[in-house]
């Protein structure tokens, strides 16, 4: 299947592309995650194969999760598990049920939705493991948003498709903006610059200046902050110490906007104004958002004239889901 042999053979890199809308005073560009080609793409696609490898591996008869209703990592999975003649089961907070585009497509590919109070999550997540074991079956979760090590390490591949980009093209990103939920995007981001900038300084060249910026969908700054740290830590394992440097680490929550999955008709407009003039669609609950916030960070910092790069992490249906509310 084109699906299986997409995640056998690793995600192809994505494109980034100077955008030709008035965004303001530097040169904005934008890395296309939501090309790659399995079930509408976005960043949560490149994790899945890397989550891939380890089902396969382990012999897993039914792939777990969590998620709210706009999940995208949902859709993922529960496509991915289809794909792969698997059980998909997804656990997700009753609380903001609508049923958006990307539930109706979990529904699609036969995945099992079981609710709980988000109070209550934990708890049921262990007593369904538990149950599928009892019953002689194998079980495997994956942590909501695909939070973990192969979450992170396909956000340092991410990095890297960026880094060789500057590499062939000369042109270096002096920001990198990008909507931060459970946090393993960053971590793979700045994971990924630690061990690019580490590369640059054995081999004699200069140090490069570039940014990192993390705009929250949700989480308060502190609780933030502290998650993507402790991901990098993990990942990088005994490098950690040497490498890590606080200052990398840039989390914002300043855009929240009331929390998740909320936002304003600023935020709505940027959405319309990005497809009108670039064609590129954008969600109310991760990107539009991001995006959104990127100009309000750029605008308050008083940046001008760099090269800004802001990755398009995904999540295409729920753009239309912002067309249904019309």
């Amino acid at each position: 299947m084109r699906q299986i042999a997409l995640f056998e053979q690793g995600i192809a890199p994505t494109p980034i592309e100077e955008m030709s809308g008035d965004y303001g005073k530097n040169r904005y560009y934008i890395k296309r995650e939501d090309m790659i080609p399995f079930s509408f793409g976005g960043n949560k696609a490149r994790k899945a194969a890397e989550f891939y490898r380890e089902i396969k591996d382990c012999g897993a008869d039914v792939v777990m999760t969590y998620g709210s209703n706009s999940s995208n990592h949902c859709r993922i999975i529960a496509n991915m598990a289809c794909a792969m003649g698997l059980d998909c089961h997804i656990i997700s907070p009753e609380e903001n049920r609508e049923r958006l585009y990307n539930t109706r497509l979990v529904e699609s590919f036969g995945a099992q939705i079981e609710t709980c109070p988000v109070s209550k999550v934990s708890e049921t997540i262990d007593r369904r493991v538990e149950a599928y074991r009892q019953e002689g079956r194998n079980p495997y979760f994956i942590l909501g948003g695909g939070h973990g090590n192969p979450g992170t390490r396909a956000c340092v591949n991410t990095y890297r498709e960026i880094a060789d980009y500057e590499r062939r093209t000369g042109i270096s990103f002096d920001y990198i903006f990008h909507a931060s939920g459970t946090g393993t995007t960053q971590a793979g981001l700045v994971s990924g610059k630690l061990l690019e900038d580490a590369r640059i300084k054995e081999s004699g060249q200069p140090a490069r200046w570039q940014k990192i910026v993390g705009i929250s969908i949700a989480r308060n700054e502190e609780r933030g902050r502290e998650v993507v740290r402790q991901s990098i830590k993990e990942y990088l394992g005994e490098k950690y110490p040497a490498l890590y440097r606080e200052e990398e680490l840039i989390f914002t929550d300043f855009c929240c906007l009331g929390g998740y999955g909320k936002y304003t008709k600023e935020v709505r407009e940027t959405i319309e104004k990005v497809m009108a003039g670039d064609g590129i669609p954008m969600d109310t609950t991760y990107v539009g958002k991001a995006f959104y916030g990127m100009g309000r960070y750029v605008e308050e910092h008083r940046i001008t004239g760099k090269n800004i790069l802001f990755l398009h992490t995904g999540g295409t249906p729920l753009f239309f889901d912002l067309i249904d509310r019309e």
